[in-house]
């Protein structure tokens, strides 16, 4: 059955919140990020900093994956990763990314596109550091995104790695470490009722930002 072409109305329950206020364009684009983000946190049903990550290769293919944003400020945004892993090989050799924050509870989502510079390797220690126990033997024994003849495999080097290291601390491997996404646009999406969306870009020009609402 081919789908109706006729734009019907959804259900009440299904409407989105229309309560929110318009986008405001005098806002600082990082301040918006932080103030949508802190109401995500209220009410996502779990991980309000999971974001989907597009890479691609130097010939321009492209992939996508699930990552958590690790820190936000003014300087841009921050994930961590095995860097021999697909989106690690992918950075070495282009550098522009685009992030997509989809927050289902608030009706909202957020695009970013930008190229990633490394974190300091300081940074890279203080965030591994911080991660639980397991997580840190994890990291050690993955060689994330090769093949993987069986489970079993994977846990006898997990199993290796925890009798090299009993006791803290673990070093972080010189292949894992973070990269901050420096933002060259932000797009800021609201749903409104019947389609009727809200959409507000700003685009790095300079130091500055050229702010413009867009069509739905």
């Amino acid at each position: 059955m081919s789908p109706s072409m006729t734009e019907t109305s959804p259900s009440p329950a299904a409407l989105p919140l229309d309560s929110q206020p318009l986008i405001d364009l005098t806002a600082n684009p990082f301040t918006l990020f932080e103030t949508w983000m802190k109401e995500a946190e209220k009410t996502e049903v779990n991980d309000p900093n999971a974001m989907v990550l597009a890479t691609a290769t130097r010939d321009g293919r492209p992939s996508a994956r699930i990552v958590l944003l690790k820190g936000a400020d003014h300087r841009g945004f921050v994930f961590y990763t095995n860097m021999h892993s697909r989106k690690g090989r992918e950075l070495e050799e282009n550098p522009h990314v685009a992030l997509l924050f989809h927050w289902k509870s608030q009706r909202r989502q957020i695009r970013i596109e930008g190229a990633v510079t490394p974190v300091t390797p300081e940074e890279a220690d203080a965030y591994f550091a911080s991660r639980s126990r397991v997580s840190r033997l994890g990291a050690v024994a993955s060689d994330q995104s090769r093949p993987l003849a069986n489970r079993a495999i994977f846990e006898e080097r997990l199993k290796q790695v925890e009798e090299t290291y009993p006791q803290d601390p673990i070093p972080r491997p010189a292949n894992w470490s973070g990269y901050r996404v420096n933002p060259e646009y932000f797009e800021f999406w609201q749903e409104r009722r019947f389609r009727l969306h809200d959409r507000a870009v700003w685009a790095r020009n300079g130091n500055d930002w050229d702010v413009t609402r867009l069509y739905p």
